[in-house]
């Protein structure tokens, strides 16, 4: 994992866990293969941690870290109100790209503490599904997470 930045260390406690768990999710999807198109990519809709290219396929993630799983796995607080300002401003990332958007999904990665400190990244792919397809926007579907 990267060493905490000199701008990150002046955060609070949590604010740098979950920096070093948007790193370590950035460094997991790197090592799949990916590349990163865009970090925290801000918008009027909401926020998206990653965004990455996955071959033809442009994979919208949202990194969940906490310190431990004892009352739920992380990936769990990501409400269906989340995954809707998720998807908003997946909308706006591809309009932007301009052209038809391509094909797409959402993923979520789970960071926990493991061994002697080292974080764990668990990737869940297609987590969940809102309307997005390769050749247009389509009606938004309630979806929940997939494990």
């Amino acid at each position: 994992m990267r060493p905490i930045r000199d701008k990150e260390s002046s955060k609070d406690p949590r604010q740098r866990l979950g920096a070093d768990g948007e790193a370590a999710a950035e460094q997991s999807l790197e090592r799949e293969g990916m590349k990163i198109l865009a970090r925290r990519f801000r918008c009027r809709a909401g926020e998206i941690d990653l965004v990455a290219l996955d071959g033809k396929v442009v994979v919208f993630v949202e990194v969940k870290t906490r310190r431990d799983a004892a009352w739920a796995r992380p990936a769990d607080s990501v409400t269906s109100r989340k995954r809707d300002h998720m998807v908003r401003a997946a909308r706006t990332f591809l309009a932007a790209s301009g052209g038809t958007p391509p094909p797409c999904r959402f993923d979520v990665m789970e960071v926990l503490p493991g061994e002697e400190g080292i974080l764990s990244v668990r990737h869940l792919r297609d987590a969940f599904r809102l309307g997005l397809w390769a050749g247009g926007l389509g009606k938004k579907r309630h979806g929940t997470l997939r494990s």
